[in-house]
């Protein structure tokens, strides 16, 4: 809460010392400034209202989007997307295997650090091996039924 105040205060001193020296808007710190605000206030609800965060990550974009929109009518903040992008503190990921050989070295790093959910139509050793690389919390094999899912979830939120 306090770094949420103190941004804010800075977005309101930039709005009032520009309006008084009569000097343009700052409008690229001022965003950047509402960017943080916005997502320290969406870390504030989280802990408050106990919402978890869920990234699911397929290669297929049109199944990553069904399996966001049923986590997110079971009161998951679920997001869908193909590609990797920088992860949220405390959010959950939902990988399919298959996504991982696409992955940089970074990638790879902040989704180790992540634990994810591995989801895959592979069972075969190989596959496990590659998950427990991940650091994976839970393996699926498709195709993954959405309440499986959510007690995955749970499961990995508990620890």
């Amino acid at each position: 809460m306090h770094r949420l105040r103190s941004t804010l205060a800075r977005a309101r001193a930039e709005l009032e010392l520009a309006r008084t020296d009569g000097d343009p808007l700052p409008v690229d710190r001022l965003l950047g400034d509402l960017r943080e605000a916005l997502d320290l206030l969406g870390r504030v609800e989280a802990a408050a209202f106990q919402i978890v965060a869920v990234l699911v990550l397929d290669d297929d974009e049109r199944l990553a989007e069904l399996t966001a929109r049923g986590l997110r009518r079971l009161g998951y903040e679920a997001e869908s997307a193909s590609r990797m992008r920088a992860l949220r503190p405390r959010e959950v990921v939902v990988l399919d295997l298959g996504l991982s050989a696409s992955l940089d070295a970074d990638q790879l790093v902040a989704l180790r650090a992540a634990r994810p959910i591995v989801v895959t139509g592979a069972s075969d050793p190989a596959s496990r091996a590659l998950a427990d690389d991940l650091g994976a919390s839970d393996y699926l094999v498709k195709p993954v039924e959405l309440e499986e899912l959510a007690a995955a979830i749970k499961r990995r939120t508990s620890t």
